[in-house]
């Protein structure tokens, strides 16, 4: 596994990539990372029963046209919200307001989520000889949901190598693992990635609610780098300390 940021130049991709694309900030952020290192978009978005699936999906659609991506592949992942024990799936759970400070996992944890997810990009990414399966996590998502920290990829990329044929060579890159959300903001600027077309909110298809942990991360995040988010929210709180 990867935690670098190449700098290479765009260049006619020579290599393939399945990217995990939810269509939300950091997802986008990893594809236009792996299009930037010369890799070919196969692009893999799941629907799992979230509050906000219908949103994620088109944001994750409209990503996969600019991205101009080789393949957009949706996956129903019922499972998921069967299981439950998660305010993204379950009516009954509230979605909390944020608590930036909290070290506690949050109930918006999908119990081994990315561990799913993972599962069936690199299915897909070997029956497509894809060399990469890219994941937008990052080291404010491993604080909280034990399924984002770097030795979980780590793990999960040797699995790979066991239960794979011979011949195959999948890459977990995880390529944002040790940044702050507002490295990835900066990044994705840099990038030109069209961060309108994102959705972060765990409660609301429309506006975001600018209050949950999704919207408060992001918000800081632009907030931090002196850009303005692109999309509608309910409410704007601050959340950069003010001197």
């Amino acid at each position: 596994m990867s935690d670098d940021v190449s700098t290479a130049t765009d260049e006619s991709p020579s290599k393939r990539a399945v990217v995990l694309l939810s269509g939300g900030m950091d997802s986008a952020t990893a594809a236009y990372e792996a299009r930037k290192r010369g890799y070919e978009i196969y692009a893999l978005h799941t629907s799992y029963g979230q509050r906000t699936e219908d949103r994620e999906l088109e944001c994750a659609r409209r990503l996969a046209d600019e991205l101009d991506a080789a393949d957009f592949l949706q996956i129903e992942t019922g499972h998921l919200s069967a299981i439950g024990a998660s305010s993204l799936t379950d009516d009954e759970m509230a979605v909390e307001d944020a608590d930036m400070e909290s070290d506690e996992i949050p109930t918006s944890y999908v119990p081994f989520r990315n561990a799913n997810l993972l599962a069936m990009a690199v299915s897909y990414a070997e029956a497509n000889d894809c060399d990469a399966v890219f994941i937008g996590a990052h080291s404010e998502d491993f604080s909280g949901y034990p399924d984002c920290r770097p030795a979980f990829f780590e793990a999960f990329e040797n699995v790979v190598d066991v239960g794979t044929k011979p011949e195959t060579e999948i890459a977990i890159e995880a390529p944002f693992v040790e940044w702050s959300k507002t490295d990835i903001a900066e990044r994705g600027v840099d990038l030109d990635v069209p961060y309108e077309h994102t959705w972060s909110c765990y409660r609301e298809n429309e506006p975001a609610c600018g209050t949950c942990d999704a919207c408060a991360f992001r918000l800081q995040a632009f907030q931090n780098v002196g850009v303005r988010d692109p999309i509608e929210y309910a409410e704007r709180p601050s959340y950069v300390d003010q001197a």
